[in-house]
């Protein structure tokens, strides 16, 4: 046990239960996500690819996430970008979410598809909210995730435009509102040119996030552009 589980015990971000992030009853009340979605048209996807018609030189290549979006999830998810004093509880969520990937068939199969040159990527957070946090949690799954896999991850992506919060926008104007609100860093110009990308964030929503930044990857280069996301939320 470490300084900080002594000044800040362990207790179910659920019920309170002294213990864990979750004791084992509301641990239960969680389960893997398995409809995948095509981030292009939203529409059900079964094997987390963009449907055939909806595939575009720019468009995002497939999805996957993790665990279901409930109440527990939810509170997790909140408790990881907001209580950075808590330990391990990124460790906890990196496991989980590398556990459901595992799991999945249609990820394992992608996966085995395009093996070569894969490079993790995190949603970067806007300048403002990284100031404020003190760290992007989409790069600590990042980072987490590629080293479960053995493979390499990068901070590739910076937000170069301030966006209102996306919260309470319809499909249309969270598109609207992240349009053109990322760029490619400078020194990975030429990196992730026909490299496979696999885009980490941790709530998705309607993916319009995931399908802008994808945009700008494959402009830059990528040859294929999949999206993570620890929860999906409906």
């Amino acid at each position: 046990m470490g300084l900080l589980d002594l000044i800040f015990p362990r207790y179910c971000v659920n019920c309170k239960k002294y213990g864990d992030y979750l004791c084992p009853n509301c641990f239960s009340r969680l389960s893997f996500d398995t409809k995948n979605i095509c981030l292009v048209c939203t529409k059900p996807s079964y094997d987390g690819l963009t449907h055939p018609k909806c595939v575009g030189k720019y468009r995002i290549d497939g999805s996957f996430t993790g665990i279901v979006f409930n109440h527990i999830s939810k509170k997790l998810i909140y408790q990881f970008k907001y209580k950075p004093h808590l330990s391990n509880l990124s460790s906890f969520l990196v496991d989980l979410l590398y556990e459901s990937l595992i799991q999945n068939e249609q990820f394992n199969r992608v996966l085995k598809q395009v093996q070569d040159d894969i490079i993790f990527v995190p949603v970067p957070l806007s300048t403002g909210k990284l100031r404020k946090r003190g760290y992007n949690q989409a790069g600590i799954l990042a980072k987490g995730l590629a080293k479960k896999f053995g493979l390499e991850t990068i901070d590739g992506l910076i937000r170069v435009k301030e966006t209102r919060s996306q919260v309470g926008l319809n499909k249309e104007e969270r598109r609207d509102n992240i349009a053109d609100a990322f760029s490619l860093k400078k020194q990975y110009k030429y990196y992730i040119k026909h490299k496979n990308i696999v885009l980490v964030d941790d709530v998705l929503t309607t993916g319009a996030t995931m399908s802008e930044a994808a945009k700008i990857l494959k402009k830059s280069g990528a040859k294929k552009v999949f999206a993570i996301a620890f929860a999906k939320e409906d």
